[in-house]
């Protein structure tokens, strides 16, 4: 399902995670490095780029910030391996770099199923990152000065509700479908701007648990909203026909497909010297 997307000014800045905490480049050429990553306008060209400033200026103050957006820009084109494998080479140069544990969180997450051999780890995997990016959110310094009390506690919460999400998501596959109905509850309630895909989420839990009133209730909800991704009205109409028919007594057919996170923001260009 569609991953949290927080408001432009705090998603710029978790994006230039620690870029403003951080030294300034060391050289002029480094900074020049820098600005062609985070002026990169696609996926493909800002790993190019993340991996010249890596290559190029192997002791850079902002080695992690580079793996981060290297990581979250194969997020953006599809491939799990190597999102995963960024996350990880991120959290082993910072290991509180709160951003990489929520990727990692979701990309695991939504790539977990029923019958994977390796699915145990997975779900610890899942449950350690969201729960340590919660735990260091709770005293999480503002990612950029320049944004008020107010628009950080939003992009707190939003990011908190990531965390719940894939905990969500990671008992759901799990067939735990209470601890599933929870975690998106409070995703839900926890955020500053709730994303529609968590009660499209919450409904299947409902319908997988028999409580097919509540299931139909959730889905009417979403499909009443407007300007909804157009993919996540159609699921919740297809589950909404599922949950009558099994309300009904009928063998449904499979359940709809659910839609991937969006595609990361597109990082700015760092500030100048």
């Amino acid at each position: 399902m569609k991953r949290t997307i927080l408001s432009a000014t705090v998603a710029l800045a978790v994006v230039t995670t620690g870029l403003l905490a951080q030294p300034r480049p060391k050289s002029q050429e480094e900074l020049e490095a820098l600005k062609l990553m985070f002026g990169a306008t696609t996926a493909d060209a800002r790993i190019a780029a993340a991996d010249n400033v890596l290559t190029k200026f192997p002791d850079t103050q902002f080695k992690a910030t580079a793996l981060y957006l290297e990581g979250m820009s194969y997020e953006q084109k599809g491939d799990y391996d190597h999102s995963v494998v960024f996350g990880e080479r991120t959290l082993a140069v910072d290991p509180k770099h709160y951003q990489a544990m929520l990727m990692l969180a979701m990309e695991i997450a939504q790539h977990t199923r029923e019958f994977d051999l390796d699915k145990a780890q997975k779900l610890a995997q899942v449950d350690k990152y969201a729960h340590g990016a919660l735990e260091l959110l709770k005293d999480a310094p503002k990612l950029n000065p320049a944004l008020t009390d107010e628009q950080w506690e939003a992009g707190k919460k939003d990011m908190g509700s990531e965390a719940y999400t894939a905990l969500g998501m990671a008992a759901y596959a799990d067939k735990k479908y209470d601890v599933a109905e929870r975690e998106f509850k409070t995703a839900l309630d926890s955020a500053a701007q709730p994303d529609p895909s968590n009660w499209v989420r919450l409904g299947k839990c409902y319908s997988d648990e028999g409580k097919y009133d509540e299931a139909i209730a959730q889905f009417d909800k979403v499909m009443a909203m407007q300007n909804i991704n157009p993919t996540i009205h159609q699921i919740a109409q297809a589950e909404r026909v599922r949950a009558f028919q099994k309300k009904n007594g009928a063998n449904p057919a499979a359940p709809a497909a659910t839609p991937q996170a969006p595609k990361p923001a597109t990082p700015p260009t760092p500030p100048q010297q």
